[in-house]
């Protein structure tokens, strides 16, 4: 099963929120999505999951449309910041309600959930705080029998603990029951070890689509005087520099040369740093 994205538009008037965004989300594997504040990360899960239409371009599921698919849709979910269910409804009630949508749900793990986060299922959804509404969605993500599961900023309100163990909870379903994981966070750290393949938005299009283990295995930071910097990193993408004094630091992406000189100091990249340098990089700073 994939889901593709083909030549995908998406514009307000006369402003270009989506722009010719084409990416593959294959079966089975845990992405991040990575961008800016109105980078068009939301948006762009909003079409997929049908909340909002496109301007142009075409999703498909198996090769068929998903908008004009029930059997598709009903294999994508998408837990957001949006609080679109029944504020009034108690916990336990929409996840029978989710039950009956999908046509299953998995009680073991919501239940122990529920337990694990000490979310009361008779509490009713607007009278919890952000943190347990978040919990509550996420409940509901990791419940669900969908083979595509799209998280938006997941863990908002969520204290570092209560991070933790969604975290633990979503590799233990994961490693269980494989199956393909989108998540969107501005906190790239904590998630970095989950991820296998990385999609970075700016502007509205995708500047990146990539293995976290390539990206790694292939940025650097290089640090020595400035001139036998210049020299080391000359046949290299150099995404930023940064001098003080007579040393050099440079943020580099590409095959390091054999031949390391003098005093050059050289460590890997975080994904982290590397989303900051290619964002900046692509804003012309």
């Amino acid at each position: 099963m994939s889901l593709n994205i083909e030549n995908l538009y998406k514009t307000y008037g006369k402003k270009h929120v989506l722009n010719n965004i084409s990416v593959n989300f294959q079966a089975g594997k845990i992405y991040g999505l990575l961008g800016n504040n109105g980078a068009g990360k939301s948006t762009l899960l909003n079409i997929i999951n049908n909340r909002i239409f496109d301007t142009k371009g075409k999703i498909t599921l198996d090769g068929g449309l998903v908008a004009e698919n029930e059997k598709s849709l009903n294999n994508i979910h998408l837990m957001s910041e949006d609080d679109l269910y029944p504020s009034k409804l108690k916990i336990k009630s929409l996840f029978h309600l989710m039950e009956g949508f999908y046509g299953d749900f998995d009680w073991r793990l919501a239940n122990e959930m529920l337990s694990e986060f000490e979310l009361e299922p008779t509490k009713r959804m607007n009278k919890l705080s952000t943190g347990y509404r978040s919990i509550a969605k996420l409940i509901i993500a990791l419940c669900v029998p969908c083979e595509y599961i799209f998280l938006d900023e997941p863990v908002l309100g969520l204290d570092a603990n209560h991070r933790e163990l969604f975290y633990n909870y979503l590799i233990e379903t994961y490693q269980e029951n494989p199956r393909t994981f989108v998540i969107s966070t501005h906190l790239i750290e904590e998630i970095s070890n989950l991820l296998e393949k990385v999609i970075i938005l700016d502007k509205g299009k995708i500047i990146e689509d990539d293995s976290v283990e390539n990206i790694l295995e292939n940025t650097y930071i290089v640090t020595g005087s400035i001139e036998e910097v210049e020299t080391f990193t000359d046949q290299l993408q150099i995404l930023e520099k940064t001098t003080l004094g007579g040393s050099l630091t440079a943020f580099v992406k590409g095959e390091l040369p054999q031949n390391k000189l003098g005093n050059i100091k050289v460590e890997s990249m975080s994904l982290q740093d590397y989303f900051m340098k290619i964002a900046s990089k692509k804003k012309g700073n």
